[in-house]
């Protein structure tokens, strides 16, 4: 079977794609096909990185069709997920081609679902940027709606390729909004799960102090749902667990939750950082809609929580990570750190981690726990919470770039990222909906915030506002 043509390929989700490959209306191989002409016609948005083209056409030729997804083409995040067929780089020239001997359990998760990564997605370095700007990969990811404006970070090659149509379902993950910001910048469905739903072994228990959690970004609800069924679930010696969830989240968003929801609504943030008209007024429509469908909606004040705090708690642990990795990479290549090998934000950040003590650093541990617990009581209430994803619209290119001091970084980040890292803090599920743009067709993010192992709330809500307010055919006009 021949590739399809573009506009039939860039038309179809992933369990769309799976359901033809079961009726044998296309194969593997001619998806792939389809994926690879998607991503030559698209390669001035700089998304992808490490591509294994002939050697994934050839995979897909001969792969037996497993999993829900039965065998679509699919990426990889650059982001150390360990891949024995892809190195990694992290988005940085001093990790580049970081090889690997064995899988990651969530590689062979993703494998098992049926996605056939052909491909990693660009990330900014060490995935601690909010705009995907690399100079590793050669300069700046590429917004498909505004090329002027950032994708986000650090999952913003994923972000953008589904945009782009280049594939429906991608890697993503997540330690400070990194799924979320580029699904906002980029106008695609992004789901951060639970602390401890999905796998990070076997080579690590935690990542960042527990913040980091990996997932997909997708087009429709429905292939997060899929994917979550199929990747989600404790694994053996794993530090975290998430409660077990309660059936498929694929049959749930059929159904819809089992009765109207107590909804909250953040209309203000932390020490009165300021929130744009525009974002205000997508949440205003989503609390709209929701009532429409039958929800209570209430106005619920905000955790109390030392923003500031925790913004120094979050760049401690960030600072003492980068120390770590680079030490690591100087260690196995033995030579020293030099001029050049990373950009200006993580050298200084290197420095701040190389002077922390580690009474800090288990203090900025002890905060994110007590973020968890305030947040849980602020929302005892309600079942979910709605909330601006970023406080603004996504940012111009070189706004948010690696450039300046650490800590100056990190408070801009906080002013701009205000209700996504606290998330990663509390260890909650929150899902970005990319239903409302501009009139010039800029994307807004609004987020939606569930208990903790709730994801099923959440991703029965998204379903109920997708099919509400369709986005999947709304779509970014060719550069």
């Amino acid at each position: 079977m021949s590739a399809l043509a573009p506009t039939d390929y860039d038309a179809l989700d992933g369990l769309a794609m799976a359901q033809m490959l079961a009726e044998r209306e296309v194969s593997s191989q001619a998806l792939m096909q389809s994926a690879i002409e998607a991503a030559r016609r698209h390669a001035d948005l700089n998304a992808l990185t490490y591509e294994r083209f002939d050697e994934s056409l050839a995979l897909a030729r001969d792969w037996q069709p497993r999993g829900v997804f039965g065998g679509i083409p699919f990426l990889l995040k650059d982001s150390g997920l360990a891949s024995t067929r892809f190195p990694s780089s992290i988005g940085s020239r001093l990790l580049d081609d970081t090889s690997y001997t064995v899988d990651a359990t969530l590689t062979g998760r993703f494998e098992q679902a049926g996605l056939i990564a052909f491909a990693r997605s660009t990330v900014s370095e060490l995935c601690m940027g909010p705009s995907t700007e690399a100079v590793r990969n050669g300069g700046a990811t590429l917004n498909p709606w505004d090329r002027t404006r950032s994708v986000g970070g650090s999952s913003g090659g994923a972000a953008a390729a589904i945009a782009a149509g280049i594939v429906p379902v991608a890697h993503g993950s997540d330690g400070g909004g990194s799924i979320r910001l580029p699904a906002a910048c980029c106008g695609v469905y992004g789901l951060k799960p639970s602390r401890g739903r999905v796998p990070m072994g076997p080579f690590r228990g935690e990542g960042w102090g527990g913040m980091a959690v990996d997932g997909v970004l997708t087009r429709t609800v429905r292939d997060t749902a899929a994917a979550m069924d199929a990747i989600s679930g404790y694994e053996t010696g794993a530090p975290y667990a998430s409660p077990p969830k309660a059936g498929s989240y694929l049959a749930l968003i059929a159904t819809g939750n089992e009765r109207p929801l107590r909804i909250g609504v953040w209309r203000h943030a932390w020490n009165d950082i300021a929130i744009a008209p525009e974002c205000l007024a997508a949440v205003d429509r989503t609390a709209a809609l929701c009532r429409d469908m039958g929800h209570e909606i209430v106005e619920v004040p905000l955790p109390d929580i030392d923003y500031q705090a925790f913004v120094r708690a979050h760049g401690t642990v960030l600072a003492a990570n980068i120390a770590m990795a680079v030490d690591t990479r100087v260690k196995l290549r033995g030579r020293a750190l030099a001029a050049g090998d990373i950009e200006e934000v993580i050298e200084d950040g290197y420095a701040v981690g190389k002077g922390l003590a580690a009474t800090q650093y288990v203090e900025a541990i002890q905060r994110f726990h007590a973020i968890g617990r305030a947040f849980e009581a602020a929302m005892s209430g309600c079942d979910i919470v709605i909330s601006t994803t970023l406080t603004q619209l996504p940012v111009k290119l070189g706004e948010l770039a690696l450039t300046g001091g650490f800590w100056n970084f990190r408070a801009k980040v906080s002013r701009y990222a205000t209700f996504l890292a606290v998330i990663n803090a509390s260890g909650q599920p929150a899902a970005t909906l990319p239903m409302n743009r501009t009139a010039q067709g800029v994307p807004i993010g609004t987020q939606l915030i569930g208990h903790f192992g709730r994801e099923d709330q959440v991703l029965a809500l998204s379903a109920q506002l997708e099919r509400a307010a369709p986005w999947a055919h709304v779509r970014p006009a060719p550069g």
